[in-house]
């Protein structure tokens, strides 16, 4: 893959922590690598007291976002967190003057980053991103082209079901949301203005038409009220629809842990080459396997599990290109289809077409 790191990408993780946790069913001896993204999943698998969580991330600037978050869980009060994240409103002066109290605990190279761009902390670091910004666009482009700010507020009152399923036929699945939709999320813009085009080399099919799918569902039979992936995109905040990582009662468990964090520039193989003694219990993989071929996949695999312990569970997602593990390790991979296919109704952030967990049973070999 010949994507650009060479900026911000993911100011948030848009995978939901939720699913993942209860996936991995991570305990207090567990050792967790983790994809660093924007830090949000990592740190909440910190909230279940693992002993080490390793994230790794090829972009610096992804990991200068995850040494701020650092610093604003140890050194801001909770809601003064939310304010710097852009989950909750707040003044750009008043983000600076949370950022200047963070600052001092940032190395040089995430302390240049985030003085380099002020605007990113003036708008809340959360939407500070190449795919915020798209979502961005879309909140503020294409979205008043299709429903006014009522029906946008009225998508998101608490509901039933049943009267979820006729709000979205009746009011919200018009004939211009569908165009404008399908138009906004095609492959050319997404590609251009979302996501690197070379996370499409591996994707067959309409891109738009498979997410419109997932929006109904996200919509309908989940309740958009209560989710921060939806509420953000829809309104450029988290509401009272916070992620696992920003709860009050996950952020003290996260302070508490963050020690037990290690930060890496460094692609995964390149880390377990550089540490052949760690030894993993839990992957968080993100959508990793997306953006590789079938035949990167599994010698990506195949390395993840000679750094696995016996028991190791992998979780990740397909968005549209369709991986699971390769068949060279069908022996000693058991894949937890049940439990993957009820958390993929329950997944909150919900532009992914699968959820994948699998667990590492090498007593499953025949001789």
């Amino acid at each position: 893959m010949k994507a650009d790191f060479s900026f911000l990408r993911y100011a948030q993780c848009w995978e939901d922590a939720d699913v993942l946790l209860e996936a991995l069913d991570v305990g207090p001896d567990s050792v967790c690598l983790s994809i660093a993204s924007a830090g949000e999943n990592s740190f909440s698998l910190l909230s279940r007291g693992p002993r080490k969580v390793v994230a790794v991330d090829l972009n610096a600037a992804q990991l200068a976002a995850v040494k701020l978050r650092i610093a604003a869980y140890r050194g801001l009060e909770h809601h003064e967190l939310l304010q710097l994240i852009g989950s909750r409103p707040a003044p750009p002066e008043q983000r600076h003057a949370l950022y200047q109290r963070c600052r001092p605990q940032l190395d040089d190279e995430a302390r240049s980053f985030w003085d380099a761009h002020p605007e990113a902390i003036d708008g809340g670091i959360g939407g500070a991103g190449k795919f915020e910004n798209y979502f961005r666009l879309f909140r503020t482009r294409v979205l008043p082209l299709v429903h006014t700010r009522r029906e946008i507020q009225a998508l998101l009152i608490p509901k039933d079901r049943e009267s979820r399923i006729a709000f979205y036929e009746k009011t919200w699945n018009n004939l211009r949301w569908r165009l404008l939709f399908k138009a906004f999320f095609s492959r050319f813009a997404m590609g251009r203005l979302g996501r690197d085009p070379a996370f499409f080399d591996y994707v067959e099919g309409s891109v738009s038409d498979r997410i419109l799918s997932r929006v109904h569902h996200a919509l309908t039979e989940l309740d958009p009220s209560v989710n921060p992936y939806a509420y953000w995109i829809l309104t450029g905040t988290h509401g009272d629809a916070l992620p696992h990582a920003l709860r009050p009662e996950n952020v003290a468990a996260i302070r508490d842990n963050l020690d037990r964090l290690e930060l890496h520039q460094a692609s995964i193989g390149a880390l377990l080459d550089s540490q052949p003694e760690l030894r993993v219990d839990r992957f968080n993989l993100s959508d990793i396997f997306e953006y590789l071929s079938e035949d990167e996949t599994k010698q990506l695999y195949e390395r993840l599990l000679d750094a696995a312990n016996p028991g190791a569970r992998l979780a990740y997602w397909n968005m549209l290109a369709p991986r699971v593990h390769p068949a060279s390790v069908a022996n000693v991979v058991r894949s937890l289809d049940a439990l993957a296919h009820r958390l993929h109704l329950e997944d909150k952030a919900f532009f992914y077409s699968r959820f994948v967990v699998e667990e590492y049973r090498p007593s499953l070999e025949t001789p």
